[in-house]
């Protein structure tokens, strides 16, 4: 067994004492958050050096793993190009290069091909280079692309004529990836974000003859975010405000970019609302006496949901989580029974079909549709087996057309089975489990297992396809992913029972679904292995503190585990729009219920199992110092030998490194240190 070295890091212990609600918290590791300070920095390296110290035995296993995982990767990947007008869009990769070309072709798929931004030139010299996907305006000439190249998401926009080729001097600076442009073809619409708190909170127009700029949307709610987007008809241009839990819509025509945005519908607490429209009348997506969400239209000027008629009803089994509108038909994304589907409906709601699926877990969703007046329909389908397919289906006559598998190297599908089981957890509800293991497992709690979760925002964990963690399904493992109450995958209750006051669900599920399939002899009680990052870290920290028995080895990913002190500062990115998720602190009642589960505040004296927490210095969603301290405080508590290692990534924010191979790196990583713990190369 790896036991913990015993010359770890001991940083400083600098008490700093919290007094909310008569309940008195002490953080001695407070001062981790001195970004700037040396002494921050000297210690996540020390951290780095002592982790690189206690995985000297697997250097070689990493480097192999990265090798296979690499392997798993088609260096000259492209996309299926989507047809827009007379051009074909497209993005590949070429042999060796981290990051991807975005080109078009005129006239059919197989025309000249045209470089549109050259994504590997520009990250030249950038140890982090996350690049937008660019926006071609509505004639298709000119082009917008934003690029980050530090890891906190702020991008800064540049414009390019392609007719001539050449880069415009316009520049915007410090803005979110979030962009649109307007039929005059000069102005385009984007948000930008508080540069501490990071929320998107400003809509600006600017206009590219006239080099004006105007702020024309502020949302003063701190709990709200704004964001502006255009429907696929190409006739209005809408912004969008949003809370966990209630939304506002406002909005103008595209051909009039000068036009002062119009409220659709004013925003009411718990009413959530998105629109669109087919130029003639408005489609809106509503819970508005419907939990799962029902289709609503609106004639062009009565918008108030009072004039509101139903196209779509209310179904308690269904849940409705998109709606796309095409020339003559109308998309929806629905979930049923946990698992996705596609309904195509006429513009009466009558004649619905749904496009037929035949595997008993998957995961499909509408694509990339860029044309509006089209009977085609691009959809995607992959399930943990079969990797990501691209279909065009004719809504008219049903024909399917496959237009490309996803290739992957150095992979045979017949190699594996998956399974869905529902599991009984502690309070009566199933939860659904989709499991992916060598096709020869035996049931006999042999096996080592990896259960992997989320469960946070309504966000769903799908059964998609992983190529990576084939690395450790060859090697006998099976791969579980819990499905677990906090993400959306049964409906919207399932994330509403997940949340705020229901929170605990969430880590009780992890654990119920660990249990059931340890029971079922899918693997040995002794060999099991738990992985989430961010919000799922926070699943791991939680699931740590009340079951640290369970697991062998577990590995959180940028955690965000330190809930109470990050809630009660506002000034710490994202925090008071996330009191629907959480529960708001200043509440003696929310914060009594997170002092019961919150990881940094209920580690105590206990064998906690071991772990490999990750981070990223830049990171804007969890910062880096709540797992840094939260591994410091581990180690003080542990009465166990195991390792409790933390690494920092110097260069990277939330998403970790942003090359495709730099990304494998992290992930070679995480699999040593499970299979050293499972003592497999």
């Amino acid at each position: 067994m790896h036991k913990m070295p015993i010359d770890y890091p001991h940083p400083k212990k600098q008490p700093v004492t919290f007094t909310k609600h008569g309940d008195t918290r002490v953080d001695e590791y407070f001062w981790m958050k001195e970004r700037e300070n040396p002494e921050v920095i000297s210690h996540l390296k020390k951290e780095n050096d002592y982790t690189a110290e206690a995985m000297k035995s697997v250097k070689k296993l990493e480097e192999k793993l990265f090798t296979e995982l690499k392997s798993r990767i088609k260096e000259d990947e492209s996309s299926v190009p989507a047809k827009k007008g007379n051009y074909y869009y497209s993005v590949r990769y070429e042999a060796g290069q981290q990051y991807p070309l975005f080109v078009r072709m005129m006239d059919s798929e197989k025309g000249p091909e045209e470089i549109l931004v050259n994504v590997p030139e520009l990250a030249k010299g950038h140890s982090f280079y996350q690049g937008s996907s660019p926006r071609v305006s509505p004639d298709q000439s000119l082009l917008a692309f934003g690029a980050d190249t530090v890891g906190r998401r702020f991008y800064t926009f540049y414009f390019k004529d392609l007719k001539t080729g050449k880069m415009l001097p316009d520049k915007l600076e410090n803005i979110t990836p979030n962009l649109v442009w307007a039929n005059d073809n000069e102005t385009v619409f984007y948000s930008q974000q508080n540069p501490e708190t990071l929320r998107n909170e400003k809509v600006y127009r600017y206009n590219l003859r006239t080099k004006k700029k105007d702020l024309i949307y502020e949302e003063k709610d701190e709990t709200f975010s704004a964001y502006v987007h255009g429907s696929l008809s190409q006739k209005f241009i809408y912004i969008m405000s949003r809370s966990t839990l209630t939304s506002e819509v406002r909005y103008i025509s595209a051909d009039h970019p000068e036009a002062t945005f119009k409220v659709f519908n004013p925003r009411k607490r718990e009413h959530e609302y998105s629109v669109t429209d087919d130029g003639r009348r408005f489609y809106i997506l509503t819970n508005k006496n419907a939990k799962n969400f029902r289709v609503m239209t609106a004639e062009l000027q009565h918008t108030d949901d009072k004039n509101w008629k139903e196209l779509i009803p209310h179904r308690e089994d269904t849940y409705v989580e998109d709606v796309t509108v095409f020339k003559n038909h109308v998309v929806l994304e629905e979930r049923k029974n946990g698992l996705t589907q596609i309904e195509i409906t006429g513009f009466d709601g009558k004649n619905s079909h749904f496009i037929p699926f035949a595997d008993e877990s998957y995961l499909a969703s509408v694509g990339d549709n860029r044309e509006f007046d089209t009977e085609w329909l691009r959809f995607d389908y992959e399930s943990m087996r079969l990797p990501p397919s691209v279909y065009d289906f004719n809504m008219k006559s049903h024909q399917q057309v496959l237009k490309k598998i996803h290739e992957v190297p150095n992979y045979n599908p017949e190699k594996y089975k998956t399974a869905r089981v529902f599991v009984t957890v502690r309070d009566g509800t199933k939860v659904p489990v989709s499991l992916i293991m060598p096709k020869d497992h035996k049931q006999d709690a042999s096996a080592s297992m990896l259960v992997y979760g989320y469960g946070s925002y309504g966000a769903n964990m799908d059964p998609w396809f992983n190529s990576d963690i084939f690395s450790l399904v060859d090697r006998g493992f099976v791969f579980a992913k819990a499905h677990i109450r906090g993400g959306s995958e049964m409906g919207r209750e399932w994330y509403d029972n997940g949340r705020t006051n229901h929170k605990k669900n969430t880590f009780y599920d992890f654990i119920d679904v660990t249990e059931y399939l340890v029971k079922e002899k899918y693997s040995s009680a002794k060999n099991v292995y738990a992985m989430g990052g961010s919000a799922g870290g926070l699943l791991m920290g939680s699931v740590m503190n009340l079951r640290p028995d369970l697991y062998k080895g577990i590995v959180a990913q940028v955690p965000f585990v330190d809930v109470i002190t990050t809630m009660l500062d506002p000034s710490i990115p994202l925090t008071t729009g996330e009191y629907d998720e959480w529960g708001d602190p200043n509440q003696p009642e929310a914060y009594k219920y997170i002092r019961t589960y919150s990881p940094y505040d209920n580690v105590e004296k206990k064998s906690y199992p071991n772990l490999l927490a990750t981070t990223g210095l830049h990171d804007s969603q969890v910062q880096y110092w709540e797992p840094a301290k939260w591994v410091a405080k581990l180690r003080d508590h542990n009465l166990s030998d195991n390792l409790i290692l933390l690494k920092t990534d110097m260069d990277a924010g939330h998403g970790g490194a942003s090359g495709r191979f730099d990304q494998l790196k992290d992930t070679a990583t995480e699999y040593a240190f499970i299979l050293m713990l499972d003592e497999k190369d």
